[in-house]
């Protein structure tokens, strides 16, 4: 999006932002996309891959380019993930989760995390994984059992997770716990002692973004990878980390409904029913009418979102929430619609609609379920256009 200081947001893309488009595209496309299916069917992507993410600066970056990062605005970081998530819904969760942790430590390390972590997750090095939710606190995510005792230079932590996006691959986990009755977060690394994890098999979606459960058992952990300040852990950390996994997660959902519309439209031309491509009836082009006007609506709350949240606005945040509930409901609408569309052809892996349809629920789940922002939305300011 172009900015100008006396008429504020404009519509319309910069030459480099569509340049950036279409280059993200293209090798989602080329690289992504023609495996998408056998990496869901396998629930699992390649180390090849993550490669090739980190080689084309993928991983971090909207982060500042001092600190590891791409240095990428938000708006351009949001096609990024659009075409990502177009492509391929895993894909775009390594992103989305890596940089969770990547906003954590940029904005609450101490020294000693900006300076040995911060750089090599940034540039992908180091992948990140968000580790909050546990096997009986979902949405109540200040009910954390995960417990953290100070030990000499160390802490103690002790508890399960559950749920963790590329929980089998990162090497370093943002953990929440509670301490002396306050909320904490810490960088753990995957080897850190008396630290495990094993996949979660058989999900209904994002099946190749190798979800795991982590065990804690007395694992100790230096206390200078206490990321923010004791009490900061929910209030501070998590909050800015979730507002970050929105943002992704809504232009993802933009990608999904996307990538239906895509299927749709070339479907309905060759699909040949009553003598006529199916196209032609009436009740097929106002489904497909509905599916293009609610897509772009989504994308123009994307839009919104990344202009706010890269000029620091203070609605940010509510837009942010605002576009995900819209674009994650939005996707999975749509993905409904496309495997109605596609009929008994829709129920099978021979098409990607159904894929989709899978990987659309999740979006209505993370980062806030549908029913807790329908709760919260409203209780903030509103802000005319």
């Amino acid at each position: 999006m172009t900015v100008n200081e006396e008429q504020g947001m404009r519509l319309e893309l910069s030459e480099a932002q569509k340049e950036a488009r279409e280059q993200f595209r293209t090798f989602a496309r080329e690289r992504i996309a023609p495996h998408a299916a056998e990496w869901d069917r396998d629930h699992r992507m390649p180390a090849s891959t993550v490669a090739e993410l980190r080689a084309q600066g993928y991983l971090g970056a909207p982060f500042p380019k001092k600190v590891g990062g791409g240095g990428m605005d938000l708006i351009t970081y949001g096609l990024l993930t659009e075409e990502l998530g177009r492509a391929c819904s895993s894909t775009r969760t390594l992103l989305t989760v890596h940089d969770m942790v990547c906003n954590a430590l940029w904005r609450w390390g101490n020294k000693y995390l900006k300076s040995e972590f911060l750089p090599k997750v940034a540039r992908g090095e180091l992948l990140g994984a968000f580790a909050l939710t546990e096997p009986n606190v979902g949405s109540d995510a200040r009910s954390i059992e995960t417990e953290a005792r100070a030990d000499g230079d160390d802490y103690i932590l002790n508890g399960r997770k559950k749920w963790i996006s590329y929980g089998e691959l990162a090497d370093v986990f943002l953990v929440f716990a509670h301490c002396e009755g306050k909320h904490a977060a810490f960088l753990v690394p995957a080897d850190a002692p008396g630290f495990s994890h094993r996949p979660i098999l058989g999900v209904m979606g994002t099946r190749a973004a190798m979800i795991s459960e982590l065990d804690l058992e007395d694992c100790r952990v230096p206390a200078k990878q206490l990321v923010g300040r004791l009490g900061f852990g929910f209030s501070h950390v998590a909050l800015a980390a979730l507002e970050q996994g929105r943002y992704s997660v809504a232009w993802g959902s933009v990608g999904i409904a996307q990538a239906c519309l895509d299927a749709c439209l070339d479907y309905s031309a060759k699909r040949t029913q009553f003598g006529a491509p199916i196209a032609d009836h009436q009740l097929v082009r106002a489904m497909l009418t509905r599916m293009i006007a609610e897509t772009r609506a989504a994308r123009l709350l994307c839009y919104r979102a990344g202009y706010l949240r890269e000029h620091v606005h203070p609605g940010a945040a509510m837009e942010t929430m605002l576009a995900k509930y819209y674009a994650a409901r939005t996707a999975t609408r749509i993905a409904n619609d496309a495997v109605q569309l596609h009929g008994a052809n829709g129920l099978s892996d021979e098409y990607p609609v159904a894929r989709y349809l899978r990987d659309s629920k999740v979006m209505e789940i993370i980062e806030g379920s549908t029913q807790v922002q329908e709760i919260t939305i409203p209780r903030y300011p509103m802000d005319e256009l």
